[in-house]
């Protein structure tokens, strides 16, 4: 796994970059399958403040996109705390990854079973076209 992490208008300090690492590898479980299989993992965390435009007070924008064996999933984020902004991304990714990986795990149940009822003999639907 490769994490890329940049700073915008502010220093990251050793801190931040602590914290975004705990946060990002918090999704370990899910990216590691990916790892197994002989995939690369490369994420790129952004953090930056933006000040120009607000009225008062500092917002911070977090921003995220990991790339995992061709796959893309982005998260962002803006809060007036740098640790919300990180949360807030870390669980954007996770729901991201999750429905992504739940939407894989029903279309092969759904292909598998319409094989074995093809092989059975009680439908004449081809599973591979969609076809009768």
């Amino acid at each position: 796994m490769q994490i890329n992490l940049q700073g915008k208008n502010m220093e990251l300090t050793e801190a931040i970059k602590d914290y975004v690492l705990k946060k990002e590898t918090n999704l370990g479980r899910l990216l590691s399958k990916a790892e197994e299989n002989g995939g690369e993992v490369i994420i790129s965390f952004e953090v930056s403040k933006n000040t120009n435009h607000h009225k008062s007070g500092s917002i911070f924008h977090a921003d995220c996109l990991i790339n995992m064996r061709g796959e893309k999933f982005y998260g962002s984020a803006d809060q007036e705390d740098l640790h919300q902004a990180i949360d807030r991304v870390k669980e954007n990714l996770f729901r991201e990854i999750s429905k992504n990986k739940d939407r894989r795990q029903t279309l092969f149940k759904r292909g598998a079973a319409s094989i074995k009822k093809m092989l059975k003999g009680l439908s004449n639907r081809n599973p591979f076209t969609s076809k009768y």
